[in-house]
């Protein structure tokens, strides 16, 4: 029979982080948020506590771990801040695994031990103004010329792309054209890294959101980029297949942060039950409050189970594609349902932002669009179906 139980070394794992989301992440949260303020301090403690290089090998300055071990990490860092969990996932399902997974052994050692040591970030630019669920209309361009590339083209929604400590931004883009059978064009699309500072690239003020206000998000100009030919990552014309693998183990990542987001608003939710009182009774004597929370628990140990199948079936080397879009789908639902139920249960306290879930309530949102929406997930699963 199936066994979910966490062994001893994943356990630990997930308790250190909870620990850790508890007593130094959760106090200043609030703070962050409300300025908008990039979490530089807490960034740099979970590079210490070795979070950023929790799936990499040792030899390129990683812990040894896997992703599920960095699933269980966000799923704890969800409970209580989404923007420092998101921070977590996009510098290391975004940022850094292209190169692990795609890069050259010199771009490897150039590239990988400051960004698991948590001392660098990286971010992901796939989506553009009107490229965003269908990545295929990619219409940055880059072509090749003595031997350096040029690139001109726009990003959006990049996280991790303006810190002080990001490093690159790993760029898709239009490398050439070909002539399909039907005379219709197929583009051809790279992957290509662009150091921060680079001439010509200018990342744009941040968005103001209504979420994730502690995450560094920026859109992206490149205007006349000349980069090296050799800052192509992996084999060209494969950059947007190759995307779609790190959108694929990503899912699994965020699936695991809605978790963990789901699961926080039912733990605020029951300690509140238990504290306020109304007529002559705690809140969570009643039914109606008492039902909610456990539909809430429902839906996040369901989220829970979704993640866990589809990263047992990716690290064991199976198709994981569906269930990693069931699982993105089914835990980014729970967050939101449990963050809507939470503050209600809260009531007017609920609508006050120094209140954790009325930050998971702003932030979860997010959750249901960004790294494929609902509705590709259900694309995605329709497929698999053969519909």
């Amino acid at each position: 029979m199936p066994n979910f139980e966490l062994n001893e070394e994943y356990q630990d794992l997930s308790d250190m982080v909870r620990d850790f989301a508890d007593n130094v992440v959760a106090p200043v949260s609030a703070k962050h948020d409300e300025e908008h303020s990039f979490p530089y301090e807490v960034v740099a403690q979970m590079g210490e506590l070795g979070l950023f290089g929790l799936p990499f090998p040792e030899e390129h300055g990683g812990m040894g771990g896997d992703y599920f071990a960095l699933s269980l990490a966000l799923e704890q860092l969800g409970r209580v801040d989404q923007s420092v969990a998101i921070t977590l996932e996009a510098g290391v399902s975004l940022g850094a695994m292209p190169i692990y997974r795609f890069g050259t052994e010199a771009q490897k050692q150039e590239w990988l031990p400051s960004l698991a040591a948590g001392t660098s970030l990286a971010g992901f630019g796939l989506t553009e103004p009107d490229a965003g669920s269908d990545a295929g209309g990619t219409a940055t361009k880059a072509r090749l010329d003595g031997g350096e590339w040029i690139i001109d083209g726009n990003k959006q929604f990049i996280t991790n792309s303006g810190t002080s400590i990001t490093k690159f931004v790993t760029m898709t883009a239009v490398t050439g054209t070909s002539v399909r059978a039907d005379g219709s064009i197929k583009k051809e699309i790279s992957t290509i890294l662009v150091p921060n500072g680079t001439p010509g690239f200018t990342v744009e003020k941040a968005y103001n959101k209504v979420g994730w206000n502690a995450s560094d998000t920026h859109p992206l100009t490149l205007v006349d980029v000349h980069v090296p030919e050799e800052n192509l990552i992996g084999v060209r014309g494969r950059g947007y297949a190759n995307f779609l693998s790190i959108l694929d183990e990503g899912r699994i990542a965020i699936a695991a942060l809605a978790t963990g987001t789901a699961q926080g608003c039912v733990d605020e939710a029951v300690r509140y039950a238990k504290e306020r009182s109304a007529f002559g009774h705690n809140i969570g004597h009643y039914q109606g409050v008492s039902f909610k929370i456990a539909r809430m628990q429902t839906r996040a140990h369901t989220a829970r189970l979704a993640y866990y199948d589809a990263a047992a079936r990716m690290l064991a080397g199976k198709p994981f594609k569906t269930e990693a879009a069931i699982a993105k789908m089914v835990a980014s639902e729970a967050a939101m349902d449990n963050a809507r139920d939470a503050t209600q249960v809260f009531g007017g306290y609920g609508f006050i932002n120094e209140f954790p879930v009325a930050r998971h309530y702003r932030d979860s949102k997010i959750l249901e669009i960004g790294e494929g929406t609902t509705e590709v997930q259900l694309m995605l699963i329709a497929r698999d179906l053969g519909l």
